[in-house]
């Protein structure tokens, strides 16, 4: 399996071949888990959770054993309008000739796939574009959709003399003011019944005779199809729905007769990215029909950035572990019941584990890495994938932090020239025109900090008030359904990282980070834990310790470790890191204490701090000698705490085991502290 697809076991080697009926190597059959009523599967997670990947490998496991067809419903040609289009286009009629030209060639021991309903439509709807003497186009245009009928030069040839004399029938009835969309309409979809098409493909081009107001003629359908679909509104709805439904039967009808005895596999129709319009206007049809009883052996997998759709809202859902034997799926009463919506969960830290294996075959990253990875990204599979694979090229790998990592460089095709780790994950997280907005308000913890940021950091008209820019990046971290988290305006800890990460390194002096942290250490000036967080990130300390000092004896013990670890929690980037000396007590450069304060409490403090700083840092390793230093202080500090022993005691034993065992430092009394 390829690296970047640890962990998906259950959908590649367990619900995908149910509903194929194929292994995704071999050809021996496998039983249908779902035999004549199928769900649509739909992949669901955030961005880098790998969902592309899965249908990537879907596609290349499936390609050439059954038919298989891929496309991306962000991609432009489906969003875009040609520069000059016609009244014919879609993104549902350009979606659904791709899917055909994909799904028609021949597979091992079966021929090629013909789509003569799928053509009739799509020629049908083309029609309404046409216009006398645009010869060129017709041409391009009706070859393309007439090779959907049958793939080969005799074919060819017989649809390009077809085509010839539609634009003959157009060039004579140009006399005058011209003809009609609907003359127009009616004579391409006659000339094609009975000029074109052989007795079996009429007989196919028939399931139009079934078409609302057909009153059952088919030519009165194809006519009424594309009438309805220059109508716009529900009614392009009905014919697009129509024209999907064709796709199926079409499919369903190479399973018939030889097709049954030579096809071992379900057709399979893969669409990424299908939270964009055209993946709702592709599987809605779909969802519709099937709950209508008009059912078809086409499997459907479908990729949603997101968890929540609102077309979701009834699918039946179920996490990635619990499809790999059995999906347990059932249709309800709902229609979006007939969604099988499959949560693609985190990487664990053993598939990040056995990923680094892979990359490092000769084990010279430090032991601890994988495990610091799976922390950095937790198990989002894109960070895993790059910083794996940057660290797996590397000729000295052992030298690495995830920090380092980050910087390193990582070559993803052999002709380009490596790029940064961080810089190419922003790339794939989030959108380029809003990653400066991302980057300056990464550090604010609600959203008054994040609105004084972008009214005194975001430049030019983009900072024309606080509010409006927030609420653009606010809307944004909703619509890309990024988690949310309490005290962090971007609450996912991965994105917030790589972000202050391009803070800190995007200009050579480090401007915009001490900036971007003044401004708020100014916002918070009457918070103190807050406004020392953010010190801490400048590189002055020595006013945290002061705090922590003063506040300790008169404190609640929870409260005064829920503030150290808050202030703790300030992102790190200086190098040398000398948190690890200031931790031990080695450090040679440390300020005296204050003068008149206990010189010990605040020594102990200071070495607590600069420990918990350190330990909790996702782009540090953990480090033996430090965790024992904490556990150390805190055991210290339990002694000389008037109502708080319990609770300091408890979390000298507790802390250090949650950082030996990769958990967050926790106060809450079900946490151990």
């Amino acid at each position: 399996m390829d690296r970047e697809l640890f962990g998906r076991e259950a959908v590649l080697d367990g619900l995908a071949p149910r509903l194929i009926g194929l292994p995704p190597r071999g050809f021996q059959k496998i039983p249908f888990e779902h035999r004549d009523d199928l769900p649509a599967v739909v992949l669901t997670g955030g961005r880098g959770m790998g969902k592309t990947a899965v249908l990537k490998r879907l596609h290349t496991g499936y390609r050439q054993r059954t038919p298989v067809a891929l496309i991306d419903c962000e991609r432009a040609e489906f969003i875009e309008r040609p520069p000059e289009h016609s009244p014919s286009w879609s993104p549902v009629t350009e979606a659904l000739a791709e899917l055909g030209e994909q799904l028609a060639p021949a597979v091992h021991g079966a021929g090629a796939v013909e789509f003569p309903r799928l053509a009739a439509g799509l020629l049908s709807v083309a029609s309404l574009g046409w216009r006398p003497h645009d010869d060129e186009n017709i041409l391009a245009e009706g070859l393309r959709l007439g090779l959907l009928v049958e793939p080969g030069s005799r074919w060819r040839n017989q649809t390009r003399s077809w085509l010839t004399k539609v634009v003959s029938k157009f060039a004579a009835m140009a006399s005058g003011v011209g003809p009609g969309l609907d003359v127009v309409v009616e004579t391409t979809v006659e000339s094609l019944l009975d000029d074109l098409f052989n007795r079996g493909q009429r007989a196919s081009a028939d399931w139009y005779s079934n078409y609302p107001g057909a009153g059952g003629k088919a030519k009165r359908g194809l006519t009424l199809l594309a009438l309805h679909f220059r109508r716009g509104s529900e009614h392009r709805i009905r014919a697009e729905r129509h024209l999907l439904g064709a796709l199926r039967a079409d499919l369903d009808a190479a399973y018939h007769g030889m097709g049954r005895l030579r096809r071992v596999g379900r057709p399979l129709v893969l669409l990424d990215n299908a939270q964009a319009p055209l993946g709702r206007r592709l599987v809605e049809p779909v969802l519709r029909d099937r709950a209508d009883g008009k059912r078809d052996h086409v499997v459907f997998v479908a990729a949603l950035r997101g968890h929540d759709h609102p077309a979701l809202r009834h699918a039946v859902r179920r996490s990635l572990p619990e499809v790999r034997h059995e999906s347990g799926w059932q249709r309800g009463q709902e229609v979006a019941s007939g969604a099988l919506a499959v949560e693609l969960t985190p990487l664990e830290p053993e598939h990040v584990r056995q990923f680094f294996d892979r990359t490092d075959p000769r084990q010279l990253t430090p032991p601890q890495l994988a495990r610091a990875v799976h922390r950095l990204t937790g198990g989002r599979p894109v960070g895993v994938d790059l910083l794996g694979r940057a660290a797996g090229q590397d000729p000295h790998p052992e030298r690495f932090t995830p920090a380092s990592l980050l910087t390193a460089p990582v070559t993803l095709r052999e002709d380009q020239e490596g790029c940064e780790v961080a810089g190419e994950l922003l790339g794939r997280l989030v959108p380029a025109s809003r990653l400066d907005w991302l980057t300056v308000l990464a550090p604010a913890h609600d959203v008054p900090s994040a609105e004084a940021l972008a009214e005194s950091r975001l430049p030019g008209d983009e900072g024309r008030t606080g509010l409006a820019a927030v609420r653009d990046i606010r809307t944004l971290l909703a619509d890309e359904h990024w988690s949310a988290a309490p005290g962090r305006f971007i609450g996912d800890p991965f994105l917030r990282t790589l972000l202050l990460h391009r803070l800190r390194y995007g200009d050579p002096d480090f401007a915009r980070w001490r900036a971007v942290h003044e401004t708020l250490r100014r916002h918070y000036r009457d918070e103190a834990p807050r406004r020392l967080h953010h010190e801490l990130a400048l590189g002055i300390t020595e006013n945290a310790v002061t705090y922590l000092r003063e506040t300790f004896p008169g404190s609640d013990a929870r409260d005064w470790l829920d503030e150290l670890r808050f202030i703790a929690s300030a992102p790190h980037f200086d190098a040398p890191d000398v948190r690890r000396p200031m931790a031990l007590g080695r450090s040679e450069t440390s300020a005296p204490p204050p003068p008149g304060a206990d010189a010990a409490l605040h020594l102990r403090i200071r070495r607590l701090l600069y420990a918990v700083w350190q330990l909790t840092d996702p782009l540090a390793l953990p480090d033996d000698e430090v965790t024992e230093k904490m556990g150390y202080e805190l055991g210290l500090l339990s002694e000389l705490h008037s109502s708080g022993n319990e609770v300091l005691w408890q979390a000298s034993r507790s802390w250090p085991q949650a950082v030996r065992e990769w958990r967050p430092l926790t106060t809450s009394p079900g946490g151990g502290s």
